[in-house]
């Protein structure tokens, strides 16, 4: 590790291959905390490349649990989090409502750090067991359209530098890994990121996978899409802007989708969603992220009719037969 750091005060980078090696050397409890502490902030306080972000990625894949789901062309849609909107549980239930439309999703999450709730809180809150369980999974993807991977049980390396994070108590590059290690590698993904410099780390390391992606940014902040301001979509195909008004919705304000004071409320606007019975708002915004993860599978489609796809699946109740389909499952 003193030879990283020692190039890391020169102001040198490292390669992926040198990420890699320290991420697995941390599972192997060879540095000292102090040292992970040092290069930890020397990346935060200069910012890390995208070559050493992929090997700590590597690295996280490789010391994980990984999940063979080929045979299913699944997507997930995940953000970076963190971006203190303290948003309902909006990715989760847009993942409910792709499934309902008819494509499968392989969804990556975890519990709230920010926020009231994560992904991993939401569907506890309906009584769902997570699991590792390969063959459990896949009856859940075919079943009800989604299987859950909860991080935990997947990213094994994570715990072993869990301890220096908190204790440093800042955000370090470890906070942008999470929807980059779901551990079947989705074919497709939708990453919601907080603000320009994350969606260019984002799209750079998406560009070296060579997944399909989608990487959105809303102007105001969010790591997904809020229409509370216009927001970027940059893709494999193509970058643009989008405003609410271009997919035939409109725009809302941020207390109209606040996720509430505590997981039991944003449980409830996510149960509301999916019965059809939410604020425009709130059903608008979810239908949102959903039709531009449809649009990622379909992208010959126009984003107004990938938005009524999933206006459909939710008011046709296919949505909600989805999570009770899953829920029944995973149970």
């Amino acid at each position: 590790m003193k030879q990283y750091l020692q190039r890391l005060l020169h102001g040198e980078t490292l390669s992926r291959q040198d990420t890699h090696n320290i991420l697995v050397g941390i599972t192997r409890e060879a540095y000292p905390s102090e040292q992970i502490s040092a290069l930890l902030m020397a990346l935060q306080t200069r910012g890390a490349t995208v070559e050493e972000m992929l090997g700590f990625r590597d690295g996280l894949l490789e010391t994980g649990k990984h999940i063979d789901l080929n045979g299913y062309d699944t997507i997930d849609i995940v953000g970076t989090g963190g971006d203190g909107k303290n948003t309902f549980n909006i990715s989760t239930c847009a993942c409910f409502v792709v499934a309902g439309a008819g494509f499968k999703v392989s969804k990556h999450g975890n519990g709230a750090s920010t926020s009231v709730s994560g992904a991993s809180n939401v569907l506890m809150g309906h009584g769902v067991k997570f699991t590792d369980d390969e063959g459990k999974l896949r009856r859940s993807l075919e079943g009800s359209g989604i299987c859950y991977l909860h991080a935990p049980l997947f990213a094994y390396g994570m715990k072993f530098v869990g301890p220096v994070r908190k204790a440093l108590g800042v955000p370090t590059c470890f906070n942008l890994l999470g929807p980059f290690i779901n551990p079947c590698s989705p074919k497709n993904s939708l990453h919601g990121t907080a603000n320009p410099t994350q969606l260019r780390l984002y799209t750079s390391m998406h560009q070296s996978i060579g997944d399909n992606y989608g990487v959105v940014t809303s102007y105001d902040g969010y790591d997904e899409i809020s229409l509370t301001s216009g927001f970027k979509l940059v893709t494999r195909h193509f970058e643009k802007v989008f405003t609410p008004i271009e997919m035939g919705l409109s725009y809302v304000k941020p207390e109209e989708i606040y996720g509430g004071s505590s997981a039991e409320e944003a449980k409830n606007i996510f149960d509301n969603v999916l019965e059809n019975k939410a604020t425009k708002a709130q059903t608008d915004v979810v239908v949102a992220n959903a039709a531009c993860a449809i649009s990622l599978l379909n992208p010959n489609l126009p984003i107004t009719d990938t938005v009524a796809m999933a206006r459909e699946s939710i008011e046709s109740g296919k949505a909600l037969a989805c999570l009770k389909k899953f829920i029944e499952i995973n149970s």
